[in-house]
């Protein structure tokens, strides 16, 4: 029972400290960036083979900018987060439920 009460208490932990973008120009893009208050997009966007990721408002996404609504969303590799997420948690509710 305390699993779940940790498992809760990171998930809500997680969801209320903002959207994290990566926030570069460049084509090796490391650093990051919790956006800040009405920012609620990732942008990537490629101009004469610069390429610039940041944060954006979903008001100002439009072509050529590329925009998403996950965290760390505007990288070039694609990550499985939120897949190995979904099936660790219906792992556990077919365990213990």
């Amino acid at each position: 029972m305390q699993f779940y009460g940790a498992l809760i208490l990171f998930l809500t932990l997680s969801a209320a400290c903002g959207l994290t973008c990566y926030h570069c120009q460049g084509k090796n893009c490391a650093d990051k960036l919790t956006c800040p208050i009405g920012l609620d997009r990732c942008s990537s966007i490629e101009l004469n083979g610069v390429i610039v990721k940041s944060c954006m408002t979903s008001e100002l996404c439009r072509s050529p900018i590329k925009c998403c609504e996950s965290d760390l969303c505007n990288s070039a590799v694609p990550t499985g987060s939120s897949v190995l997420l979904l099936l660790v948690s219906s792992a556990i509710i077919t365990l213990f439920l």
